[in-house]
């Protein structure tokens, strides 16, 4: 019970960090913002996915797969923001 509530705070924050990004974006046009914002995306879209799965937790291996594209794309941003 308390795995799905947690995983459910996630999911919200998660596109709430989402949407700041993506409005981050819009203002500046740095696409350092749109990477994260898009990483956030894939957070949430992990955690929905696994609530409408009804699993709260990760269990498997291939339930992090979406975790590691998350932090590809951050790890990515940093790096492309940095090589500018």
């Amino acid at each position: 019970m308390i795995a799905a509530l947690l995983g459910g705070v996630v999911l919200a924050l998660a596109a709430v960090a989402a949407l700041l990004f993506f409005r981050a974006y819009r203002r500046t046009s740095d696409r350092l913002f749109l990477l994260f914002g898009i990483a956030f995306v894939v957070i949430a879209a992990e955690r929905a996915l696994l609530a409408f799965v009804g699993r709260p937790e990760a269990n498997e291996p291939i339930d992090f797969l979406p975790r590691l594209i998350a932090f590809g794309i951050i790890l990515y941003a940093i790096v492309d923001r940095n090589r500018r």
